[in-house]
């Protein structure tokens, strides 16, 4: 187990910005895992052209109890409704997670109460962290000094990004009250303002940038 473990590490970490693609994440429950199909193409054409990275233009799909989720180094998901991970599903992404993966999830609304509980059986130990205005993450290429941007309105409540950290390091990140996903997409599915899509992908940026150098 532990030769296993540490070639998964091995793997993970010398992916770097040199990795080639990323990923969204399916997961069973009945949630709609697969909204928002422009998104991530947008995102990852956004980083290549802004910040050199030589990303895949096809993000991968990736189930929560694939083995084939250690390919990638960085995985996305959203939604609106439910998620559930089997006790065995939950292990695997652990194991990615604590082997250098990266979770973000991004609340389509709605996704939250469930993606809390499901995140309690992968991490029963840890405690979402509400990420402070002076966090990295909100200050890499692209300087975001009241933290995460308001894309979309939902309940009237502040955009919020909370965390999970294994020894030191995000692990997983959950982008609340925001709908980062919904400004990613092309401007024909919600004719958002340039401005506020600009705002929404250059957060995007922020946070594969944040991964991918720590």
């Amino acid at each position: 187990m532990k030769k296993i473990l540490t070639i998964i590490i091995i793997c993970i970490a010398t992916m770097g910005l040199s990795a080639q693609q990323i990923a969204l994440l399916k997961y069973n429950g009945g949630g709609d895992w697969y909204v928002n199909p422009t998104s991530l193409p947008n995102l990852i054409k956004f980083c290549n052209a802004n910040l050199g990275t030589s990303l895949d233009a096809k993000p991968a799909t990736v189930e929560v109890g694939s083995a084939d989720i250690f390919q990638y180094p960085f995985v996305h998901m959203t939604g609106h409704g439910n998620v559930v991970f089997s006790d065995a599903e939950a292990a695997n992404l652990r194991m990615y997670l604590i082997s250098g993966g990266f979770l973000h999830a991004d609340d389509n609304y709605g996704l939250s109460n469930f993606i809390r509980k499901e995140m309690k059986k992968v991490f029963p130990e840890l405690e979402l962290v509400e990420l402070p205005y002076n966090h990295p993450i909100f200050h890499q290429k692209y300087n975001f000094p009241n933290g995460l941007p308001k894309i979309h309105e939902h309940d009237n409540k502040p955009p919020q990004a909370f965390a999970l950290f294994w020894e030191g390091r995000m692990v997983f990140l959950f982008t609340y009250e925001s709908d980062l996903g919904d400004g990613w997409e092309d401007y024909i599915v919600h004719k958002d303002s340039e401005a506020t899509r600009t705002k929404a992908l250059q957060m995007g940026a922020n946070i594969i940038q944040y991964v991918f150098t720590n």
